[in-house]
């Protein structure tokens, strides 16, 4: 007999930013872990399309997908505490549904009828739930904003008609909220959870199961009363409290029996999780071996939100090398006016992340020099890497007026330049080349030592590319191509002969890092950075052969 798949809704109150993507995905890490399929959808109510045009310092971070979907940075939780490739279907917004209907109702397909929020709204998002649940055993759906946001009305209202669509054993609704401490009372308080639940309940959602944000234990007198007053069982108050590491979120609600809770209400029969891998990471995390300084020299510094699957990245990195990195978030823009040495001389290594626009790009370049001439490893992504290849571009070839065409359109040496399929495109939203392409590495290199393959795939986001009327003569300053595309037409990879560390890669690997499976870039930069504390020198015998032979 066919399994029904089931479908859990994830809402949030009291305020934003509680973590109900790292709460959905945790969930989600503990399902999986129980032997289930699992997969999930977050449902954003902004009227943006996508994030795509959205500036990060609002929005944080783009998450890229494989097929070239960009959105909400919450999918990066996902993929990277539930083993499934999210893609297109696995976001959606009030942009997204709002244009599928209009071009329905232009088509005629609504014809004679009057096109309202419900029921045709709430259809459509119905409609893309299922959808993304296809194929899977359980499905979790996260509720962007918060309750009580006029923003997010029609997707609540889609939920609650869920239970009356698939049946009330197959649907289950979580609620996230907070419950803040007071330090004049001396007490954690229940009032605005209990509010948040009623305003929930008067849209005809009664959750099932609360999980309760706070820093520190939730006792069982407050535990009784949040049950009491929401209608909840005191069982399925769960507490959710900060942690050190957020790898330690899935233990921690395996802990509190969240798992157990949502398997007996939509009736789901599994064995136990098998949850060592999770306590392997969260003791390696606990307890490192060494401590390393990371500068991290970007644009968006002051919304962290902004690199998180950057940060995220370093932290695999550094738990392959039963490490712990402390991550200093350089602004590039302070570092025009000076003071490079000064901020990054503590750095056992340098990330130069990617980016958009001229606004701190110099200072990124003085980063990238600072590092080519100290022997500092440095990872170049995407906008870095481009930034590299114009560093070197002046100080090693002495073109001076080196630049990119993104920042400077009369640059007379234009060392990177827009796509040629780029040429031309007028809209913003959804042109850039996105999404999963391939990458030849060449034997013999750094990049072919850290993957232990030839042939990849990573995910991009960018419009510029390196000009290849200068790869030769890069080449022999000694910046080499060490990855390209198939053709050889675009190049993915280079490093810089002579130098322990010096990679950078037009792509961003940083979004396909995980908890139990680091990036191997993520992996050898923290490993450079170790070895580089411990007073080594990189050994690399391999990157001799990327010298030029006399």
């Amino acid at each position: 007999m066919e399994r029904k798949t089931k479908f859990i809704f994830v809402s949030g109150g009291v305020v934003s930013s509680l973590g109900k993507g790292l709460a959905a995905a945790s969930l989600g890490a503990l399902l999986q872990a129980r032997g289930l399929k699992v997969t999930l959808l977050k449902m954003d109510p902004y009227i943006n399309v996508d994030p795509g045009t959205m500036s990060p310092l609002q929005h944080g971070e783009v998450f890229v997908t494989d097929d070239g979907a960009e959105t909400d940075l919450d999918l990066g939780h996902y993929e990277r505490f539930v083993q499934t490739t999210m893609g297109r279907r696995n976001n959606c917004t009030t942009g997204q549904i709002y244009d599928t209907v209009i071009q329905k109702e232009r088509r005629g397909d609504y014809l004679g009828a009057t096109v309202q929020v419900i029921p045709h709204i709430t259809d459509e998002i119905k409609r893309r739930i299922l959808e993304a649940s296809d194929g899977t055993d359980l499905i979790i759906v996260e509720v962007g904003g918060t309750v009580g946001d006029i923003e997010s009305l029609p997707f609540l209202e889609a939920i609650r008609e869920f239970r009356w669509d698939c049946g009330r054993e197959n649907v289950l609704y979580l609620h996230l909220t907070l419950v803040p401490y007071i330090p004049t009372a001396g007490e954690l308080k229940t009032k605005p959870t209990q509010h948040s639940v009623k305003e929930l309940t008067g849209l005809g959602i009664q959750p099932d199961i609360l999980l309760c944000r706070c820093d520190r234990p939730l006792e069982k007198k407050a535990r009784a009363k949040i049950a009491h007053f929401c209608n909840v069982e005191e069982n399925c108050v769960i507490a959710a409290p900060d942690v050190e590491t957020i790898y330690e979120v899935p233990l921690r609600f395996s802990d509190e029996e969240l798992d157990q809770r949502v398997c007996e209400k939509l009736n789901i029969w599994t064995g136990a999780p098998n949850l060592a891998k999770w306590r392997r990471i969260a003791r390696i995390a606990q307890n490192p071996k060494v401590t390393v300084n990371i500068a991290v020299v970007g644009k968006y510094v002051n919304v962290v939100d902004s690199y998180k699957s950057l940060h995220e990245a370093i932290a695999h990195g550094a738990i392959a090398n039963e490490a712990k990195v402390k991550i200093d978030y350089v602004d590039s823009e302070a570092l025009e006016k000076g003071g490079v040495e000064e901020k990054l001389g503590p750095a056992h290594a340098i990330i130069i992340p990617g980016g958009f626009g001229d606004r701190g790009i110099e200072g990124k370049i003085r980063a990238i020099r600072y590092a080519r001439e100290n022997h500092v490893p440095i990872l170049g992504i995407c906008l870095g890497l481009q930034l590299m290849v114009v560093e070197c571009a002046r100080s090693l070839l002495g073109l001076r007026s080196a630049n990119s065409r993104e920042f400077a359109a009369d640059t007379p040496d234009p060392v990177i330049d827009i796509m040629e399929d780029q040429k031309g495109v007028q809209r913003k939203g959804g042109t850039m080349r996105l999404g999963a392409y391939p990458c030849a590495i060449k034997p013999g290199s750094l990049a072919h030592e850290l993957y232990r393959r030839t042939r990849i795939q990573e995910r991009h986001r960018h419009r510029y590319e390196v000009n290849n009327a200068y790869r030769v003569a890069l080449e022999k300053a000694g910046l080499r191509a060490t990855g390209t595309s198939p053709d050889d037409r675009l190049v993915e990879m280079m490093e810089l002969a002579g130098h322990p560390w010096f990679l950078g890669c037009q792509f961003h690997p940083e979004l396909k890092s995980r908890p139990l499976d680091p990036h191997p870039l993520f992996r050898g930069l923290v490993r450079a950075a170790v070895e580089r504390r411990a007073g080594e020198k990189p050994a690399r015998p391999k990157v001799h052969a990327l010298r030029p032979r006399s």
